[in-house]
């Protein structure tokens, strides 16, 4: 069965387009069938976005990015962040780039990586949406490599529902980091927060 974690979707094409609003700001997206949450942005990428301090700058890098909702949305917000954002979703990665330039948003670099295969460089941020139905395993490895990827008093955002592995992700990062501080939630959701 396909997955928006698949590497080319091969579903049938099927573009939507909507508008989203954050922090006064108005942004665009396009997405298609094989993406995630493709008519809308999800409830968790909305409370992960609105949850990270505005006018941040440095380096920030999109785990798993899609089409783009969490990374355009906080390279809009923030103009003095440089957002990297990956996906091993070649469709999704397209899309991004579309919803970049059609945003304006050029503090941007998307490209493809399974994971963290073909990331280089270290970050100030790491944001991430993982994907819950890819297995504990994947996710529990993001968490784990992320901690590599960040300098030191770097910080790490994941957002998860607490019903499928909250509490277990809390255990996982404070394993991981020494820390763990839950920094918003919402409809069954949390949003987490690690620092290096």
């Amino acid at each position: 069965m396909e997955h928006y974690f698949s590497e080319n979707p091969s579903t049938a094409h099927e573009l939507r387009k909507f508008e989203y609003e954050v922090k006064g700001h108005k942004i665009f997206f396009t997405t298609d069938k094989g993406v995630f949450s493709r008519l809308n942005v999800d409830k968790g990428s909305d409370l992960l976005i609105r949850s990270i301090p505005e006018g941040i700058g440095g380096c920030m890098l999109d785990m798993g990015c899609g089409y783009g909702a969490i990374g355009l949305s906080l390279a809009k917000v923030n103009p003095s962040l440089c957002v990297t954002m990956v996906d091993i979703n070649q469709r999704a990665l397209d899309l991004a780039r579309q919803n970049a330039k059609t945003n304006g948003v050029d503090n941007v670099v998307i490209y493809k990586s399974d994971g963290f295969s073909n990331v280089k460089g270290t970050f100030d941020y790491i944001v991430t949406n993982p994907p819950i139905r890819a297995g504990k395993d994947k996710v529990y490895t993001i968490f784990e490599q992320s901690r590599d990827y960040l300098r030191k008093g770097g910080m790490f955002f994941v957002v998860i529902q607490k019903r499928q592995g909250g509490p277990s992700a809390v255990e996982k990062l404070m394993s991981i980091y020494g820390n763990c501080e839950k920094i918003a939630k919402s409809g069954g959701y949390w949003v987490l927060q690690s620092v290096k």
